[in-house]
């Protein structure tokens, strides 16, 4: 389901992905790759993973955000 733009709703842009730079206690890095395996993502993808779920849980997740990507590995093409 996909709202038209109108006078109170511009048309979105296709948005670029946000890079931030985040400092981590190691041995916090080292428990979130460990975990971020076993759940088949990377670790930039369970940390994005587990901010929304943060969000979300807040009641703070907005509307328009894109779904996240299933994990694992894309399937072939062709």
């Amino acid at each position: 389901m996909t709202e038209e733009p109108g006078p109170d709703r511009p048309a979105r842009r296709p948005q670029q992905r946000k890079q931030v730079l985040l400092r981590l206690d190691p041995s916090v890095h080292d428990a979130l790759a460990r975990w971020a395996g076993e759940e088949l993502r990377s670790t930039n993808a369970q940390i994005e993973f587990l901010l929304r779920k943060a969000l979300a849980d807040a009641g703070r997740l907005p509307g328009d955000v894109s779904a996240m990507r299933k994990r694992g590995r894309p399937p072939k093409q062709g």
